[in-house]
């Protein structure tokens, strides 16, 4: 019995280690499809609140005392070294890696012992490249979160990882983004600065705002605005937006083809963000939408409060952000 129970054992180890080999073998070429080509075909955007909040402070701390360990390039050591799947994120290997940072090791050279580190360093690039930086506020200098929570300080707003779920309005399809549940009229912030690509209506999106990031590789889609009053005032098409600055009001409308009607059951934002690594990918079928409720989670500490607008129409940012390396 002894020798049956060492024998099955021995057989579950065995298999296990096929399978590792197997899962290993699986991800790398899904990776080699994803990266194959002259340019990404797919991200999976599975980094954690927690490991973003602790690059954060690393990068942070880095920056005070003078050592290069950049907030995007942290990230990628880590999704290079599981793969992408944070579920084995270890704060321990943040910590390790600032380490040898410190004793003069370079980040990229670090990296370089994983052969995927140039594909999560370019695909978590995208996402996440001007979310870390100088910035200034009142004239003074600042380093550090630059981007923000899409909703106003001061505003309740609930949410769960609700991408692709199904929806069923017009066509059975996947929801490519994050819906914040909150009272209708809510001031909604711009995460980043960009140029307003889109706005007006949508059957399913209802009042939306679309705006692309300077570098282009970045779409923030902001959809069911408020009925009547969507925007901000003066708000069109090619004007610059700066992060955290207010562009509308949560609502409730769209699931309609006639304009300005809600349909909505319940008040919500509807936010998502499309990667672009290639011009193809803006309006074809190999579009990517990553989920957002990691990144929610993360921007959650930067929140922008607002202020009556002098005219009292709207709801402005109570700060100016001026980030200098935007376009003029």
């Amino acid at each position: 019995m002894i020798k049956r129970r060492l024998r099955f054992g021995a057989f579950l180890i065995a298999v296990s280690v096929i399978m590792l080999g197997v899962a290993r073998l699986l991800s790398h070429e899904k990776m080699y499809r994803m990266t194959s080509g002259e340019y990404i075909k797919w991200v999976d955007f599975d980094v954690t609140a927690e490991a973003m909040n602790d690059a954060l402070n690393i990068s942070l701390d880095a920056y005070k005392k003078g050592y290069d360990a950049d907030f995007v390039k942290l990230l990628s050591y880590l999704g290079a070294k599981y793969g992408g799947d944070f579920r084995h994120y270890k704060k321990k290997d943040l910590t390790d890696i600032y380490d040898k940072i410190k004793n003069g090791e370079k980040l990229d050279t670090i990296g370089a012992k994983y052969n995927y580190y140039p594909y999560y360093l370019e695909a978590y690039g995208a996402v996440l490249s001007e979310y870390v930086g100088e910035f200034y506020i009142d004239g003074k200098q600042y380093y550090g979160l630059r981007a923000f929570s899409p909703i106003a300080k001061g505003y309740y707003y609930n949410h769960s990882d609700d991408f692709g779920a199904s929806r069923s309005y017009g066509y059975n399809r996947k929801h490519l983004g994050h819906d914040l549940m909150g009272s209708v009229g809510t001031p909604v912030i711009a995460i980043e600065s960009g140029y307003v690509e889109a706005l007006g209506w949508n059957q399913y999106g209802g009042w939306r705002i679309g705006i692309r990031s300077f570098d282009n590789k970045r779409y923030y889609y902001y959809a069911h605005l408020r009925k009547d009053h969507p925007y901000v005032s003066d708000l069109k098409e090619g004007d610059m937006v700066n992060a955290g600055q207010v562009i509308g009001y949560l609502g409730m409308t769209g699931y309609s083809a006639k304009e300005n009607v809600n349909n909505i059951k319940t008040p919500h934002l509807h936010f998502g963000i499309q990667l672009i690594f290639d011009p193809s990918q803006k309006d074809g079928y190999n579009q990517i939408w990553i989920d957002c409720y990691e990144l929610t989670k993360f921007l959650s500490q930067n929140r922008m409060g607002v202020v009556v607008s002098t005219d009292g129409k709207d709801r402005v940012a109570e700060k100016d952000v001026i980030i200098y390396d935007m376009p003029d």
